[in-house]
């Protein structure tokens, strides 16, 4: 038994699970849980985060007579349950008026209901057929572990684009209005040595429009141009654009020697590392050390930027991606934020912690795409 099937959406490019998606595989489970030896009856009840309730999925050995309302009532009532035992143990608990034999396999507590693996048996079960439930249980916990990260993945994603669409409406009504009082000024002043330098707010205005435009189009996942990249092409370019600051700071910065290819939108993600190496540039102090490094594994990258600064104190750890929030003097408080909104579009995470001997580091995970 795999998550693949499940799964195999997710790698051909959409996503996030649906409901109907952990409906379908606990299906499945059911589906081979009556397959077994002495199982006639399969019962998963598990909470459904999109759906905000606890659903369930019932199945029935091939020629089982299904149950009648009545008892399928007295199942969901679960008035039997008299006992809530740990997660993954297989426990027996006694029917009302039934000969026959039910084991519950607890797969997670979720909003003080349980979520479970309920079976009927003819006859005890073989000790074979008790570790397959367990495994099925095992299996189904985690398929709703990663459901519901999908879940919050979702909710999160589209909050951030709403922000930044409200952010986009605000921003263009002033750039508008500053750009047509540039224009008239670039007009007015012919022949005088001003216009120069209205030309210059007039273009820059420009500017501002177009990096307005890349990061509404951040805000809508569904505009990725991903395409394959090398990663450490990637970040030294970043730090190319930033060496006059480090220069001037006489960094040192250290760069992994290995790298790796990813499946990304490479604007969107050369605007992350942008956004991470000046924060780590930034808060560095002179003659300081920032370092890029990665750790490559089969299905994904780990990604840690650090640097020497004065750290996060816990109210920066806790919001640090949230808009409109910097300890940048001036600073907008989008950067983190539109990164981490780029990272969750190319199903990855990223996450900040203080450094035990003194500055930030921010870590950064994404899915590397499999070879062949």
């Amino acid at each position: 038994m795999t998550l693949g099937f499940s799964l195999q959406k997710l790698e051909n490019g959409s996503n996030y699970l649906s409901s109907s998606d952990i409906q379908s595989f606990c299906q499945l489970e059911s589906e081979q849980l009556t397959s077994q030896d002495r199982i006639f009856f399969a019962r998963i009840v598990y909470h459904d985060w999109l759906l905000r309730t606890h659903q369930e999925v019932i199945n029935y050995r091939q020629n089982q007579p299904p149950f009648s309302q009545k008892t399928l009532a007295y199942l969901r009532s679960e008035v039997w349950l008299t006992d809530f035992p740990p997660i993954f143990t297989l426990d027996k608990f006694p029917l009302e008026d039934s000969s026959s034999i039910c084991y519950i396999c607890p797969i997670g507590y979720r909003n003080q209901k349980p979520e479970y693996i309920q079976i009927i048996t003819d006859k005890p079960l073989s000790d074979s057929s008790k570790l397959y439930t367990k495994r099925c249980a095992i299996l189904l916990s985690k398929y709703v572990d990663i459901y519901i990260d999908y879940g919050r993945q979702k909710t999160e994603i589209q909050l951030l684009e709403d922000i930044l669409h409200r952010i986009g409406h605000q921003l263009r009504n002033s750039l508008g209005l500053i750009g047509l009082y540039a224009h008239n000024l670039c007009l007015g002043l012919k022949e005088n040595p001003w216009q120069e330098q209205a030309t210059i707010i007039s273009e820059s205005i420009q500017d501002l429009d177009t990096n307005l435009n890349e990061l509404i189009d951040c805000g809508q996942g569904a505009k990725l141009r991903v395409t394959l990249q090398d990663l450490r092409s990637l970040v030294v370019e970043s730090v190319k654009n930033l060496q006059p600051l480090i220069n001037d700071k006489k960094l040192t910065i250290t760069i992994s020697d290995t790298s790796t290819i990813l499946k990304i939108d490479r604007l969107q993600m050369k605007q992350v590392f942008d956004n991470i190496l000046s924060n780590a540039v930034h808060f560095s102090p002179n003659l300081g050390i920032v370092n890029c490094s990665w750790q490559i594994f089969q299905d994904e990258v780990l990604i840690k930027i650090s640097d020497q600064g004065p750290g996060l104190s816990p109210e920066d750890l806790q919001k640090i991606f949230t808009p409109f929030y910097s300890r940048r003097r001036g600073g907008t408080g989008l950067g983190l934020t539109i990164a981490k909104k780029i990272i969750l579009d190319h199903q990855g995470s990223i996450w900040a912690q203080v450094l035990s001997e003194r500055g930030t580091q921010i870590s950064v995970i994404l899915p590397r795409p499999k070879s062949g």
